[in-house]
């Protein structure tokens, strides 16, 4: 099944619970939450009050994606503020192991990242330890960036790693889809696909529409 998670780091957050249910109410089943600390990446985002200010009010999916150093830290603040799923960046710690245990000890979804230097075949020996691998199609830190299409050639061989093993894991796109290169990172194995900038402008209801049909 094709996912849809667009990610609020494109939000309006003078009304970011407006846009929230704009999408939840186009039928959009998941949230991408972004969480930068200065540091792993250049931006600062934001952290635990926006996930538990939001928690209460919707019953999506919330998919939420830490680009912080070591994001083993804050496992268990980020997961009792509500996140359905864990998601942290290879490269974000010295104890990839570790981290994806204390998070499958929370209760909550693991999701693995990789940055675009980051060779696909670093992934491999933890697919069967986590649920979702996600393949950064832009550097990771701001919004708005034009998709790096040489990422997508890794989400083929990440998919093919995950078929050649009968794993059922979740494959996640992040940066610079549109609706023009969606249907491209569908067919190149991803089946949940965050966008941002694309989905929160103008009508946000229509653009995820849009996306959920292309998605079909």
């Amino acid at each position: 099944m094709n996912i849809l998670s667009p990610s609020i780091l494109s939000a309006d957050f003078w009304k970011l619970g407006e846009d929230i249910k704009a999408v939840e109410g186009a039928g959009v089943p998941w949230l991408h939450v972004d969480v930068m600390d200065g540091l792993f990446v250049p931006s600062i985002s934001y952290g635990m009050p926006v996930l538990k200010a939001v928690r209460p009010h919707t019953d999506m999916f919330l998919d939420v994606h830490l680009m912080i150093e070591k994001p083993e830290r804050y496992v268990e603040e980020f997961a009792a503020c509500g996140a359905d799923l864990v998601n942290f960046h290879l490269e974000a710690t010295e104890d990839v192991k570790g981290c994806i245990d204390k998070i499958r000890a929370t209760g909550k979804k693991v999701g693995i990242t990789i940055k675009p230097a980051t060779p696909a075949e670093t992934v491999e020996p933890y697919l069967e330890l986590v649920d979702m691998v996600l393949v950064m199609t832009v550097e990771p830190g701001f919004g708005g960036q034009k998709l790096i299409p040489e990422c997508l050639n890794k989400v083929a061989v990440i998919r093919k790693m995950i078929t050649d093993r009968g794993l059922a894991t979740d494959l996640e796109v992040d940066g610079g889809i549109h609706l023009d290169n969606v249907v491209q990172a569908l067919e190149k194995g991803a089946n949940v696909i965050v966008a941002g900038s694309a989905v929160f402008k103008d009508d946000i209801a229509a653009n995820a529409k849009a996306f959920l049909n292309r998605m079909q």
